[in-house]
């Protein structure tokens, strides 16, 4: 039942291991979560192939999107109780934060990668497209999906209500930092997100924090640091994502080469030929993904077979630290040797580079500027984060950048054949480093 105010007659409760209860008092909300289109992030992990690496990542966007909610209708109360905060603009915010991510693909990132695809676009095309959630929208008025697509492109009139979902410190960030930290069992994501949440104050443009409340601040920088270096980027994990991008880049060589599959990857035709529509796009999910990769296992295409069974049971590719001066020297020496022992270098020799910025302040003019933290003082005046905290300053606009070559070591060990070829491989590799 529900009341004339859109509330629900009884709270729905949801139990959460990060935030301990999750609370669901409108019928858009409730209504938002029962769609089939929230309900398949319930298939697509929150992490992507960190599972590999740290066992207890089987996390799922789902829970995230949830965990999301939550902060956010934290964050509006407090908005509400300071009285700064348009009564008609709660919902807008809180469907935003709920279906922030409704858009991610199997994989996530990597398979945003091999197809050129933005998570973001695809969110705003659920809201605004024919799927369950544009008309639950709807009942809110015929221009609110609209309005809640604004709000993920960061072009929604209310600055402040875009910066609480997406800016250096906002309710995603801090749902997935303490999140994924209890899910990998590491301790670098923990903060005082209570303290942040109590030292919030409203501005016109963001919400801005006391500067008694600055080491929890400080806090929230480092652990998002840390949890970038430790977890996210993890070499291991790296590996397993680089194996899985060049499955699917096999799979498209293959098919624009005519290829005969004895399993037809009939979920991915559209996304290989550039026509995926909505509905081709919404029934692709990790299980779909896995599927193939199985069955893939017993192709006739020697790449592909066993590029999938190396993902599939854990034969990951072998890693070094790459210097990318000295890369460029030995590179075309590397792909020869490659070639000769029998191994597509495009396919076996492959490099990756992980870089963030932790933290920076406003840069005008500059690619992807963003909006610093700031702290309020005790005469009301706002002094940017870094120029407070000597912590933050140290790390602030530095960007840390990481490049590992990935290479299949199992398969230049094995002596029989082309033992010369593969020590020079080997010792190429190995003198990357440094």
């Amino acid at each position: 039942m529900t009341r004339p105010d859109g509330k629900l007659e009884e709270e729905k409760v949801f139990k959460d291991p990060v935030h301990r209860y999750i609370h669901v008092r409108d019928e858009l909300i409730w209504e938002l979560i029962g769609t089939k289109e929230f309900q398949r992030l319930r298939r697509i992990r929150q992490l992507g192939t960190t599972y590999v690496t740290f066992h207890g990542a089987e996390h799922t966007r789902f829970n995230h999107s949830l965990g999301v909610y939550e902060i956010m209708r934290r964050m509006v109360d407090i908005l509400e109780r300071k009285g700064v905060w348009d009564a008609d603009e709660r919902l807008v915010c809180l469907a935003s934060a709920l279906l922030h991510d409704v858009g991610h693909g199997p994989f996530s990132h990597s398979f945003e990668k091999v197809f050129h695809m933005d998570h973001e676009q695809w969110t705003r095309r659920i809201i605004t497209g024919d799927t369950e959630i544009n008309e639950v929208l709807k009942k809110m008025g015929d221009d609110f999906p609209n309005k809640v697509a604004d709000v993920i492109a960061k072009t929604y009139d209310n600055k402040l209500l875009v910066s609480l979902i997406s800016s250096q410190i906002d309710a995603d960030r801090m749902d997935y930092l303490l999140r994924d930290a209890f899910y990998t069992g590491v301790s670098y994501g923990q903060f005082d997100m209570e303290r942040i949440l109590r030292v919030m104050r409203p501005e016109e443009d963001q919400a801005v924090f006391k500067h008694s409340g600055m080491h929890a601040v400080e806090d929230y920088i480092m652990s998002r640091y840390q949890m970038y270096w430790q977890v996210y980027f993890h070499p291991v994990t790296r590996s397993a994502e680089v194996i899985l991008c060049k499955i699917l880049n096999r799979a498209k060589e293959l098919l624009e080469q005519g290829y005969d599959f004895q399993i037809t990857p009939g979920h991915f035709m559209s996304m290989f030929n550039g026509q995926v529509t909505l509905n081709d796009y919404l029934k692709l999910d990790e299980s779909i993904i896995l599927y193939y990769f199985q069955a893939w296992e017993d192709e006739k295409d020697a790449i592909l077979s066993d590029l999938c069974q190396r993902f599939m049971h854990r034969r990951l590719f072998k890693y070094v630290e790459c210097n990318p001066s000295k890369q460029m020297l030995i590179w075309p020496e590397l792909q020869e040797l490659f070639k000769k022992i029998g191994l597509n270098p495009d396919y076996y020799l492959v490099i990756d580079s992980s870089s963030d910025l932790p933290y920076d302040f406003y840069r005008p003019g500059e690619k992807d500027e963003r909006l610093p933290i700031h702290l309020l003082m005790p005469n009301g005046e706002l002094r940017e984060l870094s120029r407070e905290s000597d912590v933050v300053e140290a790390i602030s606009g530095k960007k840390r950048t990481d490049h590992k070559l990935y290479f299949p070591k199992d398969l230049l060990t094995d002596h029989t054949t082309f033992r010369e070829e593969k020590q020079r491989i080997l010792s190429l590799l190995l003198n990357q480093e440094g």
